[in-house]
């Protein structure tokens, strides 16, 4: 029971203080707890990132680049065609077999023995007989059509040359013409001092030079 005259005597008391010792027993614990959260969430984010940089992988592709093609062109009628040297199957005497079959036209053929001599058109004795055996192949075929070729080896001009090989192209023409072949399936052309198929340096080579090919164009 109270006491009317000490009213303070025996009542629990009305406000309670809580010093500063209390507060700092709980703060430090409540620091290092916040602490140690930043710490795990900093380790986390870093190892996501680790992750996502070892999966991430950039491809850069160059595109091919397609070759080229080349569409062949035939020569006029006149001119000389560019003749590729590896390409030419065989001598005049392959020239009935190739007219049998059904090989891509044109072909390049090459006499293999008609030369001419220096500064000169004239067919020589001993090279007709390869020249009766194409105008028989030929007279077998009677639709095939060829162009002959004349070149010159490389002494003189450019324009003498050419001229020359025209000259040596018209002299195998009208030898095929004497042999019964109709000059309308035979074409001309010069070639001259282009496309050798030996060297100029020696008199040798300058024999191989002077000489005449031709085209099939027709089977």
């Amino acid at each position: 029971m109270a006491n009317s005259n000490h009213p303070g005597d025996g009542a629990p008391p009305s406000k309670i203080h809580v010093g500063p010792d209390k507060k700092a027993k709980w703060l430090p614990w409540l620091l290092l707890a916040l602490g140690l959260l930043a710490l795990i969430f900093g380790l986390r984010s870093c190892q996501d990132d680790n992750e996502v940089a070892r999966t991430t992988v950039t491809t850069t592709t160059t595109p091919a680049t397609p070759e080229p093609v080349t569409t062949p062109v035939a020569p006029a009628p006149g001119t000389a065609p560019a003749t590729d040297t590896a390409a030419v199957l065989a001598g005049t005497s392959g020239v009935g077999s190739y007219l049998a079959g059904t090989e891509a036209l044109p072909r390049t053929f090459v006499f293999e023995k008609l030369n001419f001599d220096s500064a000169k058109s004239d067919i020589r004795a001993e090279d007709r007989d390869e020249l009766t055996a194409l105008a028989a192949a030929m007279k077998q075929y009677p639709n095939s059509r060829i162009r002959i070729v004349g070149y010159a080896d490389a002494r003189g001009g450019a324009g003498a040359n050419s001229t020359l090989g025209k000259d040596r192209a018209e002299s195998v023409k009208q030898a095929l013409v004497a042999q019964g072949v109709a000059a309308d399936r035979l074409e001309t052309a010069s070639g001259g001092e282009v496309n050798p198929t030996d060297t100029n340096a020696t008199s040798t080579g300058q024999a191989h030079n002077r000489r005449a090919e031709l085209v099939v164009i027709q089977r």
